[in-house]
């Protein structure tokens, strides 16, 4: 006689929208159990009767063979009394109080591109193809649990044929919330042009040398023919994008390799779910213009990522730009009408559609040191997915900085950490990154029990946070402090560290601009045990702007006088003169530590780049110099105590540099530099540790995106003996420190 048994099964992460419960539906047919599953807001919950050792094969599968974009966080298993149910049966949503994890939006999968370019198939080229296993998720939920209902395809009623595959549990369109069709899914066309065929006709005008805005997942691109010169030129031009270089789609992984050199963890990137932007380094720019990224070493690629990328890129056969649709320093245009607004005269042509999108969304940006991926800007593909910390702390908002902002919501252990949301310079991207708070708030059911704030009171997320004190506590977080608490959670290091924070700059303690820091630091408190020495930065943000007014700043306030140089050539005598009375008078001259600065300073004193037209261009263009050259040579630096606080002083080292203008080429003179900033951060780190006895080191700030320096930082160190943490999920730039925020804040008086 058969002895049945009942289970109750709660399933918890990211497991709606995935595909998992006809995975679980066929699990139940295999093992001839019976019951049910559904969807909560919280998890998926199941309840099964049948025999123990059926039961418990059926939950060893749900563990190890899970749908490949569902992601399980914990299972909680009860018994359940026999409820003699005659089949097992997928039941309606259920809303309780509880939260899920959310899907970001996923590549299109191989089963809907072979669909995709099959002739014979019903959803031959049709831009909108998708299944349970990729398209649209995050970018078009309005609410949890995520059903039809509660997305932007809620308008589109399906067809017969479509409402079958939705509905029936055995195949692979169940439930598949953007299901759709050419009969009854959502629409594409060019905005003002008759055409059967919109995609063909955008191929058609790329090739011609136009620029085309494209609706896409998350926003609108900006596309023209990669090849062109000209055209590059003239988008760069209307897009006020100055030297930051373009990112650039290519058809096929055999065309990336063609321009650049591919390794097998960069190649697994690029063909992953998430598909982000991979900084690859350049083979040969063969037919690319120059202008896609000049003075680069390296190129931002991906691969098509959604069906109109793929149909549109054999179409068109070439190389494309595919940059984010927008003015420099604006959000990316989200719907038609914004797009048509405020793309006007910048693109000639429009690609759009009707399918509405809920959640703005950039594409994600990577790179690859030592096999090991560096995120440098997070959103598609990988927000809203939580990053786990290694306690609970209260709810919390934590409004992040204002370059490359995200902010950051905690509940429970798990810290949900927004998309790139972008530079906070004007009243849009405030708009944007309020909208997106109050969307997460909604999605993972948080209500904030503090807010987490930097401490520049000039930050439009600063003034966000501050206008909700007195209703909610408000805690001021030091930028680099936050920085080097983002890379411990990260981590999940609960020890004390050595942290060592090099960004352009952070409002300081002493009310300075801080950004060559050097800490010791735990969740709860830090002590500045190293920094720069401080230096003037004449005309305050003007100095950002043009950094040769740091080289002068910094060679005239150490030495009294500025030697002729290559670089000053270029630079009126009147604004010399102004320079260095603002450095006599102190007048709009603010003192820095930073390191950021630094790089700017040796960067224009070299002639490599004296202003700037993005944020950290001169220091990219200093790193890039190096091109291939490795060797051990460095400057030499002082390092001297004051107050119990080591002080990186740096007349020797602009001495040596100085010394070595006229003997050595930029390429080695940087390669020097670098070297003598990593060495920096050994013998810092090698002085603390024998004062205070820790050997771990935790890199993280915006001069970590640099590769030569960090991989000779990790090398260095490692050398010595220090176990050493960096960045992988979470951006090392500015675009982290909300994690910090939220822990520090999450943890202030509780």
């Amino acid at each position: 006689m058969k002895i049945l048994i009942g289970k109750r099964i709660k399933v918890y992460g990211v497991v709606q929208g995935v595909g998992f419960r006809p995975f679980v539906y066929r699990l139940a047919k295999k093992y001839e159990l019976k019951g049910w599953v559904l969807n909560t807001s919280s998890s998926v919950e199941i309840e099964v009767e049948g025999e123990r050792e059926s039961i418990e094969s059926f939950i060893s599968d749900i563990q190890t063979n899970f749908p490949p974009i569902a992601r399980i966080e914990r299972i909680e298993i009860e018994d359940s009394p026999l409820n003699n149910y005659e089949g097992f049966s997928i039941r309606e949503s259920k809303e309780d109080l509880g939260y899920q994890l959310i899907s970001p939006d996923i590549a299109v999968c191989k089963d809907c591109l072979k669909e995709l370019f099959d002739p014979k198939d019903r959803r031959y080229r049709y831009p909108f193809i998708n299944c349970t296993n990729c398209g649209p998720r995050f970018t078009i939920i309005k609410d949890i649990p995520y059903d039809r209902k509660n997305t932007t395809m809620a308008k589109f009623k399906m067809c017969d044929e479509c409402e079958r595959e939705y509905n029936d549990p055995l195949d692979r369109r169940f439930h598949a919330q953007p299901n759709a069709c050419p009969a009854c899914g959502p629409k594409l066309w060019v905005e003002g042009i008759e055409s059967e065929d919109p995609i063909k006709e955008t191929a058609r005008l790329l090739r011609e040398g136009f620029i085309i805005a494209i609706k896409g997942l998350g926003g609108f691109h900006l596309a023209c023919d990669a090849t062109n010169s000209k055209t590059v030129k003239l988008l760069r031009e209307r897009k006020r994008r100055g030297y930051k270089p373009f990112a650039v789609m290519m058809k096929d992984l055999d065309t990336i390799k063609r321009y650049c050199y591919v390794s097998l963890e960069e190649e697994k990137l690029l063909n992953s779910p998430q598909s982000p932007i991979v900084l690859l380094k350049i083979r040969s720019l063969e037919d690319l213009s120059k202008e896609v990224a000049p003075n680069n070493n390296y190129l931002g690629v991906m691969l098509p990522y959604t069906p109109v990328h793929h149909i549109l890129l054999r179409e068109a056969d070439i190389p494309l730009v595919m940059t984010s649709g927008n003015l420099s320093e604006e959000p990316i245009c989200q719907d038609n009408e914004e797009a048509l607004d405020r793309l006007k005269g910048v693109a000639d042509y429009f690609l759009l559609n009707d399918r509405d999108i809920y959640s703005r969304y950039d594409d994600s940006v990577v790179f690859v040191l030592e096999d090991k991926s560096q995120m440098i800007r997070r959103a598609r593909g990988y927000a809203p997915s939580p990053i786990k910390i290694p306690f609970r702390v209260r709810q919390t908002l934590a409004c992040g900085g204002e370059l490359k902002n995200t902010f950051c919501l905690t509940k429970d252990n798990y810290a949900f950490i927004s998309q790139h949301i972008g530079d906070l310079e004007n009243i849009e991207t405030l708009e944007h990154f309020i909208n997106t708070i109050e969307l997460y708030k909604r999605l993972f059911r948080v209500e904030p029990e503090v807010i987490a704030c930097d401490m520049h009171p000039d930050y439009l997320s600063t003034r966000y946070a501050l206008q909700l004190e007195g209703t909610l506590p408000v805690v001021r977080v030091q930028h680099h402090y936050a920085h080097i608490v983002s890379c411990m959670a990260e981590n999940n290091i609960i020890e004390p560290v050595i942290g060592v924070a090099f960004d352009g700059s952070g409002y300081g303690l002493d009310g300075s601009i801080w950004g060559g820091e050097v800490f010791i630091a735990d969740y709860d408190n830090f002590v500045r045990k190293s920094h720069l020495e401080y230096l003037p930065m004449p005309g305050g943000e003007l100095a950002i702007r043009k950094p040769y007014r740091l080289a002068i700043g910094y060679l005239y306030s150490i030495f009294g006088e500025v030697p002729n140089l290559p670089f000053i050539d270029k630079i009126p005598e009147e604004e010399i003169k102004i320079i260095k009375e603002q450095i006599e008078k102190r007048i709009n001259t603010p003192l820095t530590s930073s390191m950021g600065r630094l790089f700017d300073a040796v960067s224009s004193l070299l002639n490599i780049c004296s202003e700037t037209t993005y944020e950290g261009q001169p220091a990219v263009e200093l790193e890039m110099a190096i091109k291939d050259i490795e060797f051990d040579k460095y400057y030499n630096l002082k390092i001297e105590e004051d107050n119990d606080i080591f002080i990186i002083k740096v007349k020797r080292l602009f001495e040596e540099i100085l010394d070595d203008i006229d003997k050595l080429p930029n390429s080695y003179i940087s390669a020097k530099f670098h070297n003598t900033i990593a060495r920096i951060i050994v013998n810092t780190s090698l002085l603390i540790r024998e004062e205070i006895k820790i050997n771990t080191v935790v890199l993280s700030g915006g001069c970590f995106q640099n590769r030569v320096l960090l991989k000779k930082s990790i090398e260095l160190l490692k050398r010595e003996g220090f176990k050493v943490y960096i960045h992988s999920n979470v951006p090392c730039n500015d675009g982290g420190i909300s994690l910090g925020q939220a822990i520090v804040g999450g943890r202030a008086g509780s």
